[in-house]
């Protein structure tokens, strides 16, 4: 996911800047990438017309995410690129029913701490979507996604 364009160049390079990542970019499925403490998703399993789901796309979806995250049982950080994968995860478990409601509105750089089923405390931190459009116009920089980085990794090893 993210390979071979420019919202994948722009995100593996802060996340080979934060540790996370083996190398500053990645080309192709087979180059060799390997992430650290970090493990890459999507809530939508395919581009939708003018790349933009529609909320029967998502439900289609949540399933598939659903089952990805029952198997990331150590996750302690869990990294909503846009808002609308904040709101995929925020409906699947183990966040659902775990995540205080009315859930906090979706804001770059928003921290929402929350408790496991195993009492060990998670975070659901939030993050501008890498996209063309946001690095393009400012919304999102390399310097904003390099601190929420930094703020994951804090998070991961506190």
């Amino acid at each position: 996911m993210f390979t071979g364009d420019r919202s994948g160049d722009f995100l593996v390079a802060a996340l080979w800047r934060a540790g996370l990542a083996s190398q500053p970019t990645s080309t192709r499925a087979d180059d060799g990438l390997q992430l650290h403490d970090a493990y890459l998703t999507a809530p939508v399993r395919c581009a939708p017309p003018g790349n933009r789901p529609t909320p029967a796309e998502r439900d289609s979806c949540l399933p598939f995410l659903a089952e990805e995250l029952s198997l990331l049982t150590s996750a302690r950080v869990y990294l909503a690129l846009g808002a609308f994968a904040y709101d995929c995860l925020a409906r699947t478990e183990p966040l659902r029913s775990h995540l205080a409601r009315p859930l906090p509105r979706f804001a770059h750089g928003a921290v929402t701490r929350f408790g496991g089923a195993d009492g060990t405390e998670r975070a659901l931190l939030c993050s501008y979507h890498p996209s063309q459009r946001n690095v393009f116009t400012g919304l999102l920089t390399a310097a904003m996604l390099d601190d929420v980085l930094e703020c994951a990794r804090g998070l991961i090893h506190s």
